[in-house]
């Protein structure tokens, strides 16, 4: 019965994981969505910028992420 918890125990890890990615991924495309707005005639080098700030963004969020999961992990 005790060899079982930590089996438990990993599987609900891991679900937690899978949902809190999921759940950020929503998140971030809800908020992408918001920002989303045209602007004609753009620069090329202002192209280059969003891109950028886009990888960077995605980044921070995946790092937030990770940092969740250690500290629930840590927490248990």
């Amino acid at each position: 019965m005790d060899d079982d918890l930590p089996e438990s125990v990993r599987k609900c890890l891991d679900i937690l994981d899978e949902n809190v990615e999921i759940l950020a991924d929503l998140e971030f495309n809800l908020d992408d969505e918001q920002e989303d707005e045209l602007t004609p005639n753009m620069e090329l080098h202002n192209l280059y910028d969003m891109t950028e700030d886009v990888a960077q963004s995605v980044k921070i969020k995946r790092a937030e992420l990770n940092l969740a999961r250690r500290q629930s992990e840590d927490s248990l």
